[in-house]
């Protein structure tokens, strides 16, 4: 009877030094798959093109916000001329949000990946946007 149950710990403890094995193994693994792909998320992104974004005489006495993604780029009470503002491109897809700061209404615009010129307009309460060219501003 001993010999089997010597039997049963050595085939115990040989399974578990496997799985230990087993272990480190799948720990090297993902330790090497981390600090490989850390290398290529160092690097910074950078993307062509650029936003031209105008505002016309539409908006003369309103106070407004203009938004590029989550970024403020403009609030201020508007001007009785054309107001451009320009913006290098950074993130893969870009939202134009114009606010109205007086009743808080939120106008979004998908604008065109590669960067463009918008004409940002204002006809009552309703804002629109126009692709002055297609392609990139000066």
């Amino acid at each position: 009877m001993k010999k089997s149950n010597l039997n049963t710990n050595k085939q115990f403890m040989v399974g578990n030094g496997l799985l230990a094995f087993a272990i480190f193994a799948v720990v090297i693994i993902f330790l090497y798959m981390s600090f490989r792909f850390q290398r290529s998320a160092d690097k910074v992104v950078t993307y062509d093109g650029r936003y031209g974004i105008e505002l016309t005489e539409d908006f003369a006495g309103d106070s407004i916000s203009v938004y590029l993604n989550d970024s403020l780029l403009l609030n201020r009470t508007m001007p009785d001329a054309c107001l451009k503002v320009e913006i290098d491109r950074f993130a893969e897809s870009s939202v134009l949000i114009v606010v109205d700061n007086r009743t808080d209404k939120a106008t979004p615009f998908n604008l065109n990946p590669d960067g463009s010129l918008v004409e940002v307009r204002k006809s009552g309460d309703v804002v629109y946007i126009s692709e002055k060219e297609t392609g990139q501003p000066q």
